[in-house]
């Protein structure tokens, strides 16, 4: 594939149109642009960090005995049957924290796997307003900005008039200290309908009925988030896999908006209304659709259930194995 890849960046050298199709993708024939590329975007794909664990992920497929995906048959079917023609031993078990809770349900749970310290005053706010009137706006844990993209993400948002709860983290900024000045006067900007935590909740805020829509970095987890609880989204993608996963979700699944990773406030403006207003009932079809799907994928019976099922059968039958190899193995 990567050599696939590399020969047609050589084809088309010289052609400036990110939107131009690439033909030779395995299972995603004329579907992913240039722009979806890292090749294309980065200014040295051979050192950027993001790109180069991409690779030696993919790199390390062959070593490995199967596939543990947080994904589920109905959302990634065609994909998955040709990853098993790779690798036959892959297990479609997501999405991950709805098969935990279904399986718990009957249990005491509480846990949490953010990776910063939530602030659960946005629950409050979100309290305070209508059903499907909030977007929520986050970047993930990892994502930075620069200032100026930051203030056109700011412009685009209050021009457009919908309500919005925004996770600005405090290292957010890219190449540039962080001032609690500057969010300050963000928020003052526009305190009757905008909120800003440093860290939220996020499968609390997802599932609150205020929220009507989610701008997000298209991270995986966040993309698997949003469709259990039933959230269209606008997807801005950053890093190597996003790009991907933001086509996804615009031309395939058709749950939200691809913002082609273009920051300008008017497209801003536009496509925060298209998501909460002018195709809001069409894209929440879709997503309650795909919703559905998940949770019938993770009950008793369904295909990421039973996907659960044969990876621990495997995953003993693998430690029987080593010991049979091994008799003086402990464990």
């Amino acid at each position: 594939l990567l050599t696939q890849l590399k020969r047609k960046k050589e084809k088309v050298k010289g052609n400036d149109d990110l939107d131009m199709l690439i033909e030779n993708v395995p299972g995603m024939e004329d579907l992913l642009r240039r722009r979806d590329f890292p090749f294309y975007r980065l200014t040295n794909c051979a050192t950027d960090l993001y790109c180069q664990l991409a690779l030696k992920e993919i790199q390390s497929i062959p070593r490995s005995h199967g596939l543990i995906l947080n994904t589920f048959e109905d959302l990634d079917g065609p994909l998955l049957s040709h990853i098993r023609s790779h690798c036959p031993q892959t297990y479609a078990v997501g999405p991950l924290h709805l098969q935990l809770k279904t399986r718990l349900a009957d249990k005491t749970m509480s846990s949490s796997n953010s990776l910063w310290e939530e602030d659960h005053s946005s629950i409050q706010w979100l309290d305070a307003h209508p059903i499907e009137s909030v977007i929520y706006v986050s970047f993930g844990s990892l994502a930075t900005l620069t200032k100026k993209e930051i203030l056109e993400f700011w412009h685009g948002l209050v021009n457009s008039g919908i309500r919005f709860l925004w996770v600005m983290r405090s290292d957010l900024l890219r190449e540039e200290e962080f001032s609690h000045q500057f969010v300050k006067e963000l928020a003052a900007g526009c305190k009757e309908r905008a909120y800003i935590v440093s860290w939220a909740p996020q499968e609390k805020v997802l599932s609150h009925p205020a929220i009507g829509g989610f701008l997000t970095h298209s991270g995986w987890n966040s993309t698997m988030e949003s469709i259990v609880e039933r959230k269209p989204m606008i997807c801005w993608a950053v890093y190597v896999d996003q790009r991907v996963t933001s086509r996804f979700v615009g031309e395939v699944w058709k749950i939200g908006l691809d913002m082609k990773d273009i920051c300008d406030r008017d497209n801003i403006e536009k496509v925060v209304k298209d998501l909460m207003v002018t195709n809001k009932e069409k894209l929440k079809k879709s997503v309650d659709k795909l919703s559905m799907l998940a949770e019938i994928s993770v009950g008793e019976g369904g295909s990421s259930y039973n996907a659960f099922e044969y990876l621990v059968d495997d995953i003993k039958k693998l430690g029987r194995r080593d010991k049979d190899i091994n008799p003086n193995c402990i464990g």
